[in-house]
């Protein structure tokens, strides 16, 4: 992609609006834009970002055993009758009437809709196992929505629901959406940590937030250090095999946020110098919830002694908006965003330091082109901003690799290599840049 082509409105100044540094910078590096209190536009570099991370979500659902599916953002609100959430949900979620006085809700989770889905088609534990997904926009209406994306009113999001014959069979589909979890957020450049919470309006009694440390966060935690050196999950982790001894190796060190922190247990269990109280931002949570949903709506299956029995439920979603404040909480300096290459906008950006030369263009081009050639995602600077202008547009937009063309370098058959991840710098031959960069 050429800049001269593409759409990105950069701001020079802070917005006074942005309180925490991943709002600041969305907003500064030309990735969204505020349409009303919570709601935002996502322009085609903060865009291109969302999609790099629901992709990987996707990826990792579908090699857990999730399918996927696509429920409507609008629900009946008889559904939410139905399993009696409808008046105590409260205030957070939006009603509405359409022009024949039926009324509506904006779905703020899809717990009620995915399960008159299955009660629809589905009869017998023999169709079971069974864990459906779908990434889609919903809305809480938040009485004071602040830090950009973090707590917006309008979000995406992944929910997957599992439906299984009895809780045993349920707490294996648990398990399995807890490892896809920790591969999920690993993949993203994240320490995610899974941490007992507390299971709120979704109901059950077992649940883990997965959470990234940062002071910006809106929970407190407590953790065991040792937490953060526990390994993740390999790609070819067998899911139909025993996940327990990943989950105890996770649930075994300390880790709580603050609704559920025992404070005489961690003192007692945690080492003084391993002792970790601090802040974090919620990227995902899983629930189990056994018959809450099945009981009231009546989901029933007929076991394998043909009496009906109602299916055992679990619930699990991801913040797919809220990630990409997350990911710049955790990864930025002074300069701006420091984005990990699974989910950079670009990987790399080719700068041209003296636009208008004919060695200098001429070299750019030619490194764009074989590098677009090679798949590799380039934004080309082809602007004729003065080279500190560029250099600082860049930074701020986080492309993971920048390549500096200048007669300078080019005199000398060079060109510069930057790593915005850690500043490290090399001179190169154009033809190492493209090599380096496509494999």
């Amino acid at each position: 992609m050429r800049l001269s082509r593409f759409f990105l409105p950069i701001l020079k100044e802070n917005p006074k609006e942005a309180e925490i540094v991943s709002h600041r910078l969305m907003l500064r590096a030309g990735m969204m834009r505020q349409e009303a209190a919570g709601i935002y536009a996502w322009l085609p570099l903060g865009f291109r970002v969302l999609k790099k991370i629901e992709q990987i979500v996707r990826e990792e659902q579908d090699r857990a055993g999730a399918l996927e599916l696509l429920m409507p953002t609008l629900q009946l609100a008889d559904l939410w009758r139905e399993s009696g959430r409808y008046d105590a949900y409260g205030p957070e979620m939006l009603r509405i009437a359409d022009r024949h006085k039926r009324e509506l809700l904006y779905g703020p989770t899809n717990e009620e809709m995915i399960t008159e889905i299955f009660r629809a088609y589905v009869k017998s534990y023999k169709s079971l196992p069974l864990n459906l997904y779908h990434i889609q926009w919903k809305f809480r209406d938040e009485q004071r929505p602040r830090f950009g994306v973090m707590r917006g009113r309008e979000f995406l999001m992944k929910d997957a629901y599992s439906f299984d014959i009895d809780e045993a069979a349920a707490r294996r589909a648990y398990n399995k959406m807890f490892v896809a979890y920790l591969r999920t957020f690993a993949r993203m450049g994240l320490k995610a940590i899974p941490m007992r919470a507390e299971t709120g309006p979704i109901g059950g009694d077992l649940s883990h937030e997965f959470i990234v440390l940062a002071e910006t966060g809106e929970s407190g935690v407590f953790i065991n250090r040792d937490v953060l050196d526990l390994p993740v999950p390999a790609e070819d982790v067998d899911y139909d095999g025993d996940l327990t001894p990943i989950i105890k190796q996770w649930t075994s060190v300390y880790a709580a946020t603050e609704d559920v922190h025992d404070a005489a247990r961690f003192e007692s269990e945690v080492p003084a110098d391993k002792r970790v109280n601090t802040r974090g931002i919620e990227v995902g949570q899983i629930f189990y919830f056994g018959t809450k949903y099945s009981d009231s709506m009546k989901a029933l299956v007929a076991g394998a002694d043909g009496v009906d029995v109602p299916i055992h439920g679990g619930s699990y979603g991801v913040g797919v908006s809220r990630l990409v404040g997350a990911i710049i909480e955790a990864c930025h300096d002074d300069a701006g965003i420091k984005w990990p290459e699974a989910v950079a906008p670009f990987r790399a950006a080719i700068l041209n330091l003296k636009q208008g030369d004919a060695a200098v263009d001429g070299a750019c081009e030619k490194l764009y082109a074989e590098l677009s050639a090679k798949g590799v995602d380039v934004l080309y600077d082809d602007t004729d901003q003065r080279a500190g202008a560029k250099f600082a547009a860049a930074d701020l937009i986080g492309i993971p690799w920048q390549i500096l063309v200048g007669p300078k370098g080019l005199a000398e058959g060079k060109v510069e290599v930057k790593r915005r991840s850690d500043g490290s710098r090399e001179n190169l031959s154009p033809a190492d840049v493209v090599a380096k960069l496509a494999g």
